[in-house]
């Protein structure tokens, strides 16, 4: 099994929403912001190679929106999810799953593009199953007015249409080494897969964890609709990577890919060491 990075570009959200109630003075030297309060974040994404399977981990923001809801986020990098592909040698349709930890916008907005005479919406990944879980999926078709806004139509009604989408049950279903992990807090049945390539676990921490500066249990950011789940959450995925070991991989961190954990005397957690998965 081989792991790579997918990089997808970087966009900006509001510091003090991605943490919370830890106050500026403390967020701002974690990541700096800009003169409007705006951090840059990346959207990073992961790709699975075994054998006859190439399993892609989320699929960031896409390119079907209008400028002016883009401009809200500020895309910007050289990167986007078709050139990371392609710089491994591969193309679109050879993605055999697509695996989305949540619906949120800038997480599943590249699974879905515009046709080719720009009337209607087609699955980019024409050849993939597209995995979610009927629980998330449910709460994204009914949304709260909180979140509603990150789950955008054109990014899930296709999917389903499409014949593509299937639900997982059990939590390998996806691959025997693919282990899928439900959390809540940041939103409802959140997936995050745990991978066992045979010498290390990768635990892909979407937005449970965010970023390395997220680390810490409490600094949990004000997008989470239940934030103290979260954090009980949080504190259960520390521990159990810290028991076996986990390799955290950040989705949104700008620059640091991975981290090992360690834990304080206090019980606090912190970052260890950090590294880019081609180290591994």
């Amino acid at each position: 099994m081989k792991l790579h990075t997918i990089n997808t570009g970087l966009f900006k959200l509001d510091g003090g929403a991605m943490f919370g109630v830890v106050p500026k003075s403390i967020w701002k030297s974690i990541n700096t912001p800009d003169d409007n309060n705006m951090c840059t974040w990346a959207m990073r994404c992961l790709l699975i190679e075994d054998g006859n399977r190439l399993m892609l981990v989320d699929t960031g923001i896409g390119n079907k929106q209008s400028d002016k809801f883009f401009g809200y986020y500020d895309l910007h990098g050289d990167d986007t999810l078709e050139k990371s592909l392609n710089n491994l040698g591969f193309g679109k349709d050879d993605i055999t799953d697509v695996i989305l930890t949540h619906l949120h916008f800038d997480h599943c907005g590249g699974a879905i593009e515009m046709n080719a005479d720009k009337t209607g919406y087609q699955p980019v990944f024409k050849n993939a199953i597209y995995w979610s879980n009927e629980t998330h999926w449910n709460h994204a078709l009914n949304s709260n007015p909180r979140e509603k806004p990150s789950f955008l139509k054109e990014n899930i009604e296709p999917i389903e249409q499409s014949g593509q989408l299937k639900f997982v049950k059990n939590a390998d279903d996806i691959h025997p080494s693919v282990i899928m992990r439900t959390v809540s807090g940041h939103t409802e049945a959140m997936m995050l897969p745990i991978i066992n390539t045979g010498n290390e676990t990768i635990a892909y921490c979407a937005d449970l964890i965010p970023s390395v500066g997220h680390i810490p249990v409490n600094y949990v950011m004000a997008y989470d609709i239940k934030p103290l789940d979260s954090m009980v959450d949080r504190q259960k995925f520390l521990d159990d990577a810290l028991k076996n070991d986990y390799t955290l991989f950040f989705e949104h961190d700008p620059s640091i890919e991975c981290a090992k954990v360690k834990k304080n005397e206090r019980g606090q957690f912190s970052a260890e060491r950090t590294f880019m998965l081609e180290e591994i």
